[in-house]
């Protein structure tokens, strides 16, 4: 009899009888159920749910992430502490990622900006990022579905320093099969620095969130 079938055997017709003399052997716990957790293996946590307040704070965050804690809390309506806590746990949740600039390219010395298009080799997506990550203005990188793989956006000093990005690094990697640039000749940055359900943001302070 083959061991499986031995052991299923043994595992339904209960315990085998023990020879005379013979010490009976200790019962075998039962396995645990499911596949067994990996070394140092957590539960992923679930993304807590945001609500309206959550989300006009962080509107207002990336509107000006110089602003005050005492100007959020105004402008959600929500006390100080209360405020203080939230950012703290968006920022712990990981919603909250880090606190930037919103630059005028134009005024930086970057007057030129365009969205290029790639087709890239199939299974190149992480090579072709890192390649991409390098590159001098790149500033959005996305793998998306369509005609195309993936969609830069980049910004430059000039229409020469773009020609000579897309024509030299782009089209020298060699995961890249195929390019198209797009040119920007103007773009509107739908945040609103605007008042949400307040007055305006105050300028900074030294409160930070």
């Amino acid at each position: 009899m083959p061991d499986e079938q031995m052991a299923a055997a043994g595992s339904a017709g209960g315990s085998a009888p023990v020879p005379p003399g013979a010490k009976a052997a200790p019962p075998v716990p039962p396995a645990p159920s499911g596949p067994p957790p990996g070394p140092g293996a957590a539960a992923p946590v679930p993304p807590r749910p945001l609500d309206p307040i959550d989300r006009s704070i962080l509107r207002l965050l990336q509107a000006d992430g110089r602003a005050s804690i005492r100007s959020v809390a105004e402008q959600v309506h929500v006390s100080r502490a209360n405020a203080y806590a939230r950012i703290n746990r968006l920022i712990d949740d990981g919603v909250i990622q880090g606190f930037t600039a919103r630059v005028n390219h134009e005024r930086a010395g970057q007057g030129a900006s365009a969205y290029i298009t790639l087709k890239i080799v199939q299974n190149s997506w992480r090579t072709v990022r890192e390649k991409l990550r390098e590159l001098p203005g790149a500033a959005h990188i996305a793998l998306v579905s369509g005609d195309f793989d993936v969609l830069l956006l980049v910004h430059t000093p000039d229409n020469r320093t773009l020609r000579e990005l897309v024509l030299t690094r782009l089209q020298s990697i060699p995961e890249v099969l195929s390019t198209r640039t797009l040119l920007v000749f103007e773009e509107t940055d739908l945040l609103d620095p605007g008042p949400v359900g307040g007055p305006a943001l105050t300028p900074l302070t030294e409160e930070q969130p």
